[in-house]
Protein backbone atom coordinates (compact mmCIF):
# COMPACT_ATOMS: atom_id res chain seq x y z
CA UNK A 1 0.00 0.00 0.00
CA UNK A 2 1.25 3.08 -0.98
CA UNK A 3 2.25 5.80 2.07
CA UNK A 4 1.61 9.20 1.54
CA UNK A 5 2.76 12.44 3.34
CA UNK A 6 2.39 15.78 2.48
CA UNK A 7 4.27 19.52 3.09
CA UNK A 8 2.87 22.85 2.27
CA UNK A 9 5.62 25.92 2.12
CA UNK A 10 5.04 29.58 1.62
CA UNK A 11 8.26 30.06 -0.31
CA UNK A 12 7.83 33.64 -2.10
CA UNK A 13 8.26 37.17 -1.10
CA UNK A 14 10.47 37.61 1.44
CA UNK A 15 11.42 41.19 1.22
CA UNK A 16 10.02 44.24 3.39
CA UNK A 17 6.41 44.54 4.75
CA UNK A 18 4.65 47.23 3.05
CA UNK A 19 2.67 50.02 4.55
CA UNK A 20 -0.68 48.06 4.94
CA UNK A 21 0.90 44.58 6.19
CA UNK A 22 1.48 42.88 2.87
CA UNK A 23 4.92 41.08 1.84
CA UNK A 24 6.45 41.01 -1.82
CA UNK A 25 9.62 39.73 -3.43
CA UNK A 26 11.73 42.41 -5.12
CA UNK A 27 10.11 44.22 -8.03
CA UNK A 28 11.74 43.07 -10.90
CA UNK A 29 11.31 45.83 -14.44
CA UNK A 30 12.10 45.21 -17.84
CA UNK A 31 11.86 46.98 -21.37
CA UNK A 32 12.51 43.20 -23.15
CA UNK A 33 10.09 41.31 -25.18
CA UNK A 34 11.56 38.24 -23.47
CA UNK A 35 10.74 36.29 -20.55
CA UNK A 36 13.08 37.77 -17.17
CA UNK A 37 12.56 36.30 -14.60
CA UNK A 38 11.00 37.78 -10.91
CA UNK A 39 11.59 35.14 -8.31
CA UNK A 40 12.70 31.86 -8.52
CA UNK A 41 12.42 29.70 -4.97
CA UNK A 42 13.58 26.09 -4.04
CA UNK A 43 11.05 23.65 -2.99
CA UNK A 44 12.31 21.05 -0.77
CA UNK A 45 11.30 18.02 1.86
CA UNK A 46 11.22 18.56 5.96
CA UNK A 47 14.61 17.59 6.95
CA UNK A 48 13.14 14.04 8.97
CA UNK A 49 11.34 13.40 5.12
CA UNK A 50 14.21 14.29 2.86
CA UNK A 51 15.78 11.80 0.49
CA UNK A 52 17.38 11.59 -3.01
CA UNK A 53 14.05 12.27 -4.62
CA UNK A 54 10.24 11.84 -4.44
CA UNK A 55 7.83 11.29 -6.53
CA UNK A 56 5.06 13.92 -6.36
CA UNK A 57 1.57 12.65 -6.45
CA UNK A 58 -0.15 15.81 -6.51
CA UNK A 59 0.61 19.09 -6.48
CA UNK A 60 -1.59 22.10 -4.91
CA UNK A 61 -0.86 25.66 -5.35
CA UNK A 62 -1.91 29.03 -5.04
CA UNK A 63 0.57 31.96 -6.72
CA UNK A 64 -0.41 35.38 -6.70
CA UNK A 65 1.91 38.29 -8.25
CA UNK A 66 1.22 42.10 -8.93
CA UNK A 67 2.41 42.95 -12.58
CA UNK A 68 1.74 46.64 -14.51
CA UNK A 69 3.78 48.36 -17.18
CA UNK A 70 5.33 51.94 -16.68
CA UNK A 71 2.54 53.33 -19.11
CA UNK A 72 -1.37 52.92 -20.93
CA UNK A 73 -0.18 51.90 -24.14
CA UNK A 74 1.74 48.95 -23.27
CA UNK A 75 1.08 45.02 -21.90
CA UNK A 76 2.73 43.08 -19.60
CA UNK A 77 2.77 38.84 -20.52
CA UNK A 78 3.75 36.37 -17.42
CA UNK A 79 3.42 32.96 -16.22
CA UNK A 80 4.45 30.67 -13.65
CA UNK A 81 6.42 27.73 -13.94
CA UNK A 82 8.05 24.32 -12.56
CA UNK A 83 11.53 22.69 -12.88
CA UNK A 84 13.19 19.72 -11.59
CA UNK A 85 16.63 20.81 -12.77
CA UNK A 86 16.36 24.32 -13.01
CA UNK A 87 17.03 24.71 -16.89
CA UNK A 88 14.03 22.41 -18.72
CA UNK A 89 10.78 24.76 -17.59
CA UNK A 90 6.85 23.47 -17.48
CA UNK A 91 4.44 26.07 -17.29
CA UNK A 92 2.53 25.76 -14.27
CA UNK A 93 0.10 28.43 -15.44
CA UNK A 94 0.65 29.76 -19.34
CA UNK A 95 1.11 33.11 -20.30
CA UNK A 96 -1.34 35.09 -19.56
CA UNK A 97 -1.10 39.10 -21.44
CA UNK A 98 -2.48 41.75 -19.30
CA UNK A 99 -4.02 44.08 -21.97
CA UNK A 100 -2.82 47.63 -23.45
CA UNK A 101 -3.36 50.20 -20.50
CA UNK A 102 -1.79 47.87 -17.68
CA UNK A 103 -0.53 50.88 -15.71
CA UNK A 104 -2.40 50.21 -12.46
CA UNK A 105 -0.60 47.46 -10.83
CA UNK A 106 -2.77 44.38 -10.22
CA UNK A 107 -2.56 41.34 -8.73
CA UNK A 108 -3.57 37.85 -9.94
CA UNK A 109 -4.30 34.62 -8.46
CA UNK A 110 -4.03 31.04 -9.79
CA UNK A 111 -5.08 28.13 -7.19
CA UNK A 112 -5.91 24.60 -7.78
CA UNK A 113 -4.56 21.53 -8.92
CA UNK A 114 -1.31 20.41 -11.19
CA UNK A 115 -1.03 17.08 -12.41
CA UNK A 116 2.95 16.18 -12.74
CA UNK A 117 4.56 15.96 -16.44
CA UNK A 118 7.80 14.99 -17.65
CA UNK A 119 10.45 17.51 -15.80
CA UNK A 120 8.48 18.16 -13.10
CA UNK A 121 7.31 15.49 -10.91
CA UNK A 122 9.75 15.08 -8.24
CA UNK A 123 11.05 17.21 -5.04
CA UNK A 124 12.74 18.82 -4.86
CA UNK A 125 12.10 21.12 -7.52
CA UNK A 126 11.83 25.04 -8.83
CA UNK A 127 8.95 27.33 -9.19
CA UNK A 128 9.33 30.61 -10.38
CA UNK A 129 7.29 33.91 -11.82
CA UNK A 130 8.30 35.46 -15.25
CA UNK A 131 6.90 38.72 -16.75
CA UNK A 132 8.07 40.29 -20.43
CA UNK A 133 6.87 43.76 -21.60
CA UNK A 134 4.39 43.51 -24.55
CA UNK A 135 6.53 45.19 -26.86
CA UNK A 136 10.61 45.43 -27.60
CA UNK A 137 12.02 48.64 -26.32
CA UNK A 138 8.50 49.76 -25.23
CA UNK A 139 7.41 50.69 -21.94
CA UNK A 140 8.56 49.05 -18.77
CA UNK A 141 6.90 45.95 -17.40
CA UNK A 142 6.86 45.66 -14.06
CA UNK A 143 6.18 42.03 -11.66
CA UNK A 144 6.83 40.84 -7.98
CA UNK A 145 5.60 37.85 -5.95
CA UNK A 146 3.21 38.19 -3.39
CA UNK A 147 4.12 36.04 0.25
CA UNK A 148 0.50 34.61 0.63
CA UNK A 149 1.31 32.23 -2.61
CA UNK A 150 1.98 28.75 -1.21
CA UNK A 151 2.39 24.94 -2.99
CA UNK A 152 1.28 22.00 -0.89
CA UNK A 153 2.90 19.02 -2.07
CA UNK A 154 1.41 15.11 -1.57
CA UNK A 155 4.56 12.70 -2.35
CA UNK A 156 4.59 8.91 -1.95
CA UNK A 157 7.06 8.35 0.83
CA UNK A 158 7.92 4.46 0.32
Amino acid sequence: MERLSDFTLHPFAKGALTADGIQYSALLTTTTDVYETVETVLVTLPMEARRASEPIVEIQFSLTCEVYSSGIAESVLFKWQGSEDNVTWVDIVPAVTFPANASVPTEYTYSGYFATVANFNEVPFYLRLQIQSGGAGGETAKGRTRNSSYVKVVYSDN
